[in-house]
């Protein structure tokens, strides 16, 4: 942990946060360990206040963590990702959700036409991607850093968990991120789906349109990128199914070189 914290950067100014030593995130980690997300999120917000962003792509349990943020920080902006490929439904859902919970949702686009970037990329079949590190590169990846660059938030909530893939179970509730110079949070990251699904239950929030048709997972809509899945199958194995490929780069610290 100490190697990814050795020259952060937070301006007081804006948030009224100091930097963090090794020794105290390795403390915030240890506290937050046992801590329910939304005692993080609040923690997250009166320590970064105006420096505080968060990322969704709204997908399946999506609001899940928006949730959890809005009420501790109800105008947050939340960057939103639009690669040009997502599902219809995921767009609908997401203008949904923004004008039902009064959401601050800053999207940002793709600079590619889709039907251009796939035909200069030899991409023949819109259905599916022949180089998925590519489209997610130049898409997704060129979008995120982008809209970091002209956010500049002091600390980034992103709603990653521990069993989705080995590279996020390596990952720590409050680390720094070189890559988007700031703190990544992640308060949902030691939760299961059962704590996912019961928290929705209880404040009765819905999950994406297509979740009940098998996508519990929703990224792109090529069948090469999100697929729906049975009920014994994992999770994630939707995404990206067959292929070796377990993360779209946002959340590598190489990004688009992914």
């Amino acid at each position: 942990m100490a190697n990814n914290v050795d020259q952060p950067t937070v301006d007081a100014a804006v948030n009224g946060a100091a930097r963090f030593t090794p020794e105290e995130v390795e403390n915030l980690n240890t506290r937050f360990a046992g801590a329910h997300p939304v005692d993080m999120g609040r923690w997250a917000a009166e320590t970064f206040g105006r420096g505080l962003v968060m990322t969704s792509s709204f997908g399946a349990e999506s609001m899940c963590a928006i949730h959890m943020m809005i009420s501790a920080m109800p105008d947050i902006p939340i960057l939103f990702v639009n690669t040009g490929y997502l599902f219809p439904q995921t767009l609908a859902f997401m203008e949904q959700m923004r004008r039902r919970y009064n959401l601050n949702v800053l999207e940002y686009h793709t600079f590619n036409d889709p039907v251009v970037w796939l035909t200069v990329n030899g991409e023949p079949d819109p259905r599916r991607r022949n180089n998925v590190d590519a489209c997610c590169a130049a898409n997704k990846n060129e979008v995120f850093d982008r809209a970091m660059r002209e956010l500049a938030p002091a600390a980034w909530i992103r709603g990653v968990r521990a069993h989705q893939s080995d590279h996020r179970s390596k990952m720590k509730v409050v680390e720094y991120s070189r890559r988007v110079n700031a703190w990544a949070i992640s308060p949902l990251l030691g939760w299961s789906h059962r704590q996912i699904f019961d928290y929705m239950k209880q404040h009765q929030l819905p999950h994406h349109p297509m979740w009940e048709l098998g996508y519990v997972s929703i990224g792109c809509n090529p069948e090469t990128c999100t697929r729906p899945i049975g009920m014994e199958d994992d999770h994630r194995s939707g995404r990206w199914a067959g292929l070796d490929k377990k993360e779209c780069g946002i959340h590598l610290d190489q990004g688009a070189g992914i």
